[in-house]
């Protein structure tokens, strides 16, 4: 424990403030929990997280920029895991601000926050692994080709893991975690939109790298 609190201490005091940022957002979260069967697998993991921030960012220090990015991601999946992603009612929130509804002005017909949520990721990911590679030696252009490669590697993964964990899951339970809603090339446009996320870095990147 010992270790722990002195880990904490060494964390720069914005990440410290960051990390209770998602903390509280966790607890925000689940008050009132309109899906409490599957609300846990979304938001378990990002507790662990929270929780090993610490020594997870002593071994592998990053910059403020970085977690900052690392936060709006969780932030986002934070948010999502209230409403099992496909319930998150953006619409009616346009609605109250605007009058108007998204997805009428732009003709959807399903809940998009999945998809801008792994978009996201790609987004996220790319500034943290290329600032990883490249404090251990990796060109500017190895760390962008890691950074890309990596964000489709994790996609293909979780898309795997969402398959496994549906079929163990049960019928209810299992649709609203999988939020496919009725597409049929759901974990496809998920992992596109991840890899575009992360190709739309790679022109801010490279445009930091040479102005550093």
């Amino acid at each position: 424990m010992t270790g722990y609190r002195a880990a904490w201490a060494a964390m720069p005091v914005a990440q410290r403030w960051m990390m209770a940022l998602l903390g509280l957002a966790v607890i925000l979260a689940n008050i009132a929990q309109p899906y409490p069967s599957v609300a846990p697998i979304h938001h378990i993991p990002t507790v662990l997280l929270v929780t090993a921030a610490p020594l997870l960012l002593r071994r592998w220090p990053l910059s403020n920029r970085a977690v900052a990015f690392l936060l709006a991601f969780w932030l986002l999946h934070t948010l999502g895991g209230r409403y099992t992603y496909s319930n998150v009612p953006y619409d009616d929130w346009a609605i109250a601000l605007t009058g108007k509804s998204i997805s009428d002005a732009f003709g959807f017909t399903r809940n998009h926050y999945d998809r801008l949520v792994h978009f996201a990721f790609g987004v996220t990911a790319t500034p943290v692994i290329v600032e990883t590679l490249r404090r251990h030696g990796f060109s500017l252009r190895a760390s962008l080709y890691v950074a890309v490669e990596f964000t489709l590697a994790v996609g293909a993964a979780y898309e795997i893991f969402e398959w496994w964990l549906t079929l163990v899951m049960a019928g209810t339970d299992a649709d609203l975690y999988n939020g496919q809603q009725g597409d049929i090339w759901d974990a496809q446009k998920d992992m596109a939109l991840a890899m575009l996320g992360a190709l739309l870095m790679i022109p801010i990147e490279i445009r930091r790298a040479r102005r550093a």
